[in-house]
Formats: C-alpha cells, sequence, structure tokens
C-alpha cells in the first residue's frame, strides 16, 4: 500500500486550489531551475534509473524513449507532443491530472523539454474535455506570466513555450502517429514505422509523444530522486500509479497506489469493494477496454503492473479496472466494445477496417444465440487475423476483448447458442 508521503498527486480530486497558488504549496515548480541546470544527459540517466514506463498503456521505459532523440542541430526543431486524447473507455486520469494538478504537467513538459532538445510543447487534449483544457490554459498562461515559461523559463536561459491543441474525439488519435497527423492538420491516421517519431515526427522533426501522466510525475521524480520512485512497487514496474475504477464497485474512483498491488486489495480498499461482495463478481477489465477480460479466480491472484498481467494473457493498459458482477450479460458487454471498436477504426488497415465489422456482426449473433457452435472458433481465427495485422494497435484492442471471452467464458457462448435453439425448437 502506498504511503501518503510517497503520493505526488496530492490534489487529484480537486479539493484544493488547482492553479499556480495551490501548486506552489504543493511542492511544484520548486527549484525548477535546479533541474534544468543538471543538463539533458542527467535528467534522461535519473529518468531511467528510476524505473518510469510509460503510463499510457505500453509501458515502454520513458527515459529510454527520450535518449533515443537526435541531439539538438540548427537544421530541424525537436518537438515534445503530450498525449492527451484520452479515449480509451473506462480512463479518466489524465483528465483528472489536468482538472486538478495542471501545473505538474507544464512543468514536467518542461523539464522534458529540456532532456530531448526540444523548446515547444504541443498538448493534444481530447475534444470532449472542454473544462480541462480551460484549467489548462488558465494554468499555462499563470506560468508564463511568472516566468515559469517563456522566454527564459524559471530564469534558467532555457526558452521554452507550451502550446495546447484540441482534437475532435477521434479514438484513433491517442496512437502516437495519427495524433501527430491530426497536429499537422490532417486526417488523423497512423503512419508506417519506422521512421519513428525521434527520427521524423511533428512537421518531419525529431519528436517524442508521452502520455499525460508519464509526464506530470518527472518533476517529483527528479526532486525526491530515481531511488525514492524505483523503490515503489515491483522489479521492472515501479513507482506509482493512478488507477480508476468503475462498475459493479460500491465507491468507483480514481486513485493514487503503488504498481503491483494486488487487483482484489485494490477493489476492497478503495472502492469499497465488488457490490454484493467478492463472491458476486463476474469479471474485470483490469487496463481499460482494449485488455483481455479476467475471471475471478484470475483476479484474485493479479497484481496491478504490467508483468504480472501480462502473465495472466491480459495487461496493465491505462490501469482503467472496470468491475463486472454476475449481473452483468458479459456477451453483451464485450459486444458493445465490438462495436466501439468498430466505429473507431480509421478505416486505413483492411484487416481493421473488415474485420471489426465482421467481429462485431458475429459478436452480435452469438450474443443472441442465432448463431453455430462453430462461429466461436471461426470467430477467434478472425481475432488472429487481425492482431499484430496492422499499422496500429486498434486492430489488436479490437482483438483482444474478444479473445478474452473465448479464453474464460466459452461455456457461456455455447450456452447461449444451445438455448437459442432449443428455443425455436420448441417454438416450431
Amino acid at each position: 500500500m502506498l504511503e501518503d508521503k510517497d503520493r505526488i498527486f496530492t490534489n487529484i480530486y480537486g479539493l484544493n486550489d488547482p492553479f499556480l497558488k495551490g501548486a506552489h504549496s504543493r511542492g511544484d515548480w520548486n527549484k525548477t531551475k535546479n533541474i534544468i541546470a543538471i543538463g539533458s544527459d542527467k535528467i534522461i540517466e535519473q529518468v531511467k534509473e528510476s524505473g518510469l514506463r510509460g503510463r499510457g498503456g505500453a509501458g515502454f521505459s520513458t527515459g529510454m524513449k527520450w535518449s533515443f532523440m537526435p541531439k539538438p542541430d540548427s537544421k530541424r526543431p525537436h518537438y515534445l507532443v503530450i498525449n492527451a486524447d484520452e479515449g480509451e473507455p473506462g480512463t479518466c486520469k489524465d483528465r483528472e491530472i489536468m482538472r486538478s494538478e495542471p501545473h505538474k504537467l507544464i512543468e514536467g513538459a518542461l523539464i522534458a523539454s529540456v532532456a530531448i532538445g526540444a523548446h515547444a510543447a504541443y498538448c493534444y487534449v481530447r475534444g470532449e474535455f472542454f473544462r480541462e483544457t480551460e484549467i489548462l490554459q488558465r494554468a499555462v498562461d499563470e506560468a508564463r506570466n511568472a516566468g515559469l515559461i517563456g522566454k527564459n523559463a524559471c530564469n534558467s536561459g532555457y526558452r521554452f513555450e507550451f502550446h495546447i491543441h484540441r482534437g475532435m474525439g477521434a479514438y484513433i488519435c491517442g496512437e502516437e502517429s495519427a495524433l501527430i497527423e491530426s497536429l499537422e492538420g490532417k486526417k488523423g491516421q497512423p503512419r508506417l514505422k519506422p521512421p519513428f517519431p525521434a527520427s521524423v515526427g511533428l512537421w518531419g522533426c525529431p519528436t517524442t509523444v508521452n502520455n499525460v501522466e508519464s509526464i506530470a510525475v518527472v518533476p517529483t521524480i527528479l526532486r525526491r530522486g530515481a531511488n525514492w520512485f524505483s523503490n515503489i512497487g515491483r522489479a521492472n514496474n515501479t513507482g506509482i500509479k493512478l488507477f480508476n475504477i468503475s462498475g459493479h464497485v460500491n465507491t468507483p474512483c480514481t486513485v493514487e497506489e503503488a504498481m503491483g498491488i494486488p487487483l482484489r486489495e485494490l477493489i476492497e480498499k478503495h472502492a469499497g469493494g465488488v457490490i454484493g461482495g467478492w463472491n458476486n463478481l463476474l469479471a474485470i477489465i483490469p487496463g481499460g477496454a482494449s485488455v483481455p477480460v479476467l475471471t475471478r479466480v484470475l483476479s484474485e491472484k493479479a497484481l496491478m503492473d504490467f508483468d504480472s498481467l501480462n502473465e495472466l494473457q491480459s495487461g496493465l493498459g491505462t490501469a482503467g479496472v472496470m468491475v463486472m458482477d454476475k449481473s452483468t450479460d458479459i456477451l453483451k458487454a464485450i459486444t458493445r466494445l465490438s462495436l466501439f471498436y468498430k466505429h473507431e477504426s480509421c478505416g486505413q488497415c483492411t484487416p481493421c477496417r473488415e474485420g471489426t465489422g465482421w467481429m462485431w456482426r458475429m459478436m452480435e449473433r452469438i450474443c443472441q444465440g442465432n448463431a453455430k457452435l462453430e462461429e466461436i472458433d471461426r470467430l477467434g481465427e478472425v481475432t488472429k487475423q487481425i492482431e499484430g495485422h496492422t499499422i496500429c494497435a486498434l486492430g489488436d484492442a479490437a482483438a483482444w476483448p474478444i479473445q478474452g471471452l473465448i479464453r474464460h467464458f466459452r461455456p457461456e457462448m455455447e450456452k447461449r447458442i444451445r438455448n437459442f435453439k432449443s428455443t425455436q425448437f420448441r417454438t416450431a
């Protein structure tokens, strides 16, 4: 369990002033000039040593990602792009940061930009986050007026500007290259890789794309030290994490906890437990809508970190924990997710463009029971033909929930089909 003294997001519920006066009282912008002065290499080294892995879903080493950026030159500027296009169903952690702790994000963007040699950061915010954008913009204006960013950020001699760009709510723009395309004024579709953004990113220049939470924790890591952060959580899964808990729990919430906390403890301690008790639990999606579902038995042994959940054939993803009790029609729930991914496919890749529609239509039939038993295996084959065969991970995200359903709830799928057939027989 995370101790209060180790919390980074001490105003995540917005109970106190989110703006500059409140941020100062919580330790934000404290000796930022000194952090900038240690230079790019040492900042990257400390972030690597902290073990910070990207909080947007992929879990790649943040410091390693920064180190991929080439050394700055006069020919091409470097850019930091912050992914605040939080479109993953079941996830609202970045929204809370922008709403309640915006200065942590701005300060983190400054430090990250120093690390990668960027003088401008572009924060791509989900279009529906209108009030959050207003708060973030006010915080940016405060920071600029106070000299914390601008031509001489924190009196360090470093030039840095923070720009906000509002998206239009397309889930695909959460993928880093599609986000870059949208920033450039183009249709939001993923790019083929290579080249990667570190080589050819925004406007053809070296670019690093990071999630809001990944950036917002950096100032605290550098102030308290890499060892402090790396000693929280488990090996290779270090530090703190914001978790969203929703669904059939008594007190849905967003909470900051240590990586590796047992899933059951997370739910019972912070979300008041499953409605009707733990034995009333049917399933949990542990990391946002795109990761495979876990049964109650697996949920009892699951630890909330990247490696533990991968071992259970699921994933931490964005840490959006969706709890479903026994009143849930699990087939209908996954069918609804299938419709979401069909709707959000950009249509660029044939397996995704056609396959998401196939999966949704097959799921609709199976959900009704109006299908054949062999269609379950056929549906599984379709997911495998999509997974790993698209430019971006949306195809994987569409396939994994169905794979989890077949893996753990195949008897329920077969029962639905048999019951429908027997009903049809009696009617005839």
